[in-house]
């Protein structure tokens, strides 16, 4: 039975495709579990029930809002400066859409909602990577659409098991779960960065952030700190690789 269907798997079945997606979100399960993990304790001590948690993380899937809406839960905010706040924070994934919008000029548009729906900073940066890699043979959609389903579930899962633990901590200051998205963040990034124009771009990014931040515009320095220092990547990079004379 074995020798009969691994030789069916490698001839680039929908099956094969999916195993290879959800191969590739390995890095990101690895992170999401503990990250939502985070999640699910904070929003127990925030007095969120077990199924509006889980739903949080089904329906809104967005780990940097989620986790600031707990914070904002917690703190007793409205709901509507809550939903205006994380919309603002996830403003930064039209400048996914945008970049990955030349790979799926032929997927239906149910198709693209889909991946749309599950598509994250983390998951971005590997679609990003992928596309680039294979830009002759690009990658089927149920590779793609299994990267993503399976990125979720972890999150899922690591949120549910933070529920279940989040009723045995009392205090979760001293383990630091509120700073493991940005972790996870600076550990894409150092991946991603191969050149020195990238450490440029990314050291521009992060100062014009700060300054932004330190300057008064607290819900968008990340975005128009990433603007800034995109458009001055792009005008440098030609420069610097010219060869010369």
């Amino acid at each position: 039975m074995k020798n009969f269907i691994l030789p069916r798997l490698r001839e680039g079945s929908r099956a094969s495709a999916a195993l290879t997606g959800a191969g590739r979100a390995l890095p990101i399960v690895m992170g999401y579990i503990p990250i939502g993990f985070a999640f699910g304790v904070l929003a127990q001590k925030a007095g969120l029930s077990t199924a509006n948690t889980l739903l949080l993380s089904v329906m809104v899937y967005a780990g940097s809002a989620q986790l600031i809406a707990v914070g904002l839960i917690a703190a007793g905010t409205a709901a509507i400066p809550i939903i205006l706040t994380t919309l603002v924070v996830n403003l930064r994934h039209m400048l996914f859409s945008a970049a990955l919008s030349p790979y799926l000029k032929r997927w239906r548009k149910g198709e693209i909602a889909a991946f749309a729906f599950e598509l994250t900073d983390e998951s971005f940066a590997l679609h990003a990577a992928r596309f680039l890699e294979a830009s002759e043979t690009p990658p089927g959609k149920v590779e793609i659409l299994a990267l993503n389903l399976t990125a979720q579930l972890s999150w899922v899962l690591g949120t549910w098991l933070g529920i279940v633990a989040g009723q045995a901590i009392r205090d979760v200051k001293p383990y630091a779960l509120d700073y493991a998205l940005p972790a996870m963040f600076i550990a894409l990034l150092v991946v991603q960065i191969k050149d020195r124009v990238q450490v440029a771009v990314t050291l521009l990014a992060g100062g014009l952030s700060v300054l932004f931040l330190l300057a008064g515009m607290s819900q968008w320095n990340v975005i128009a700190a990433t603007l800034a220092a995109a458009t001055v990547g792009v005008l440098v990079e030609p420069w610097i690789k010219k060869p010369s004379s």
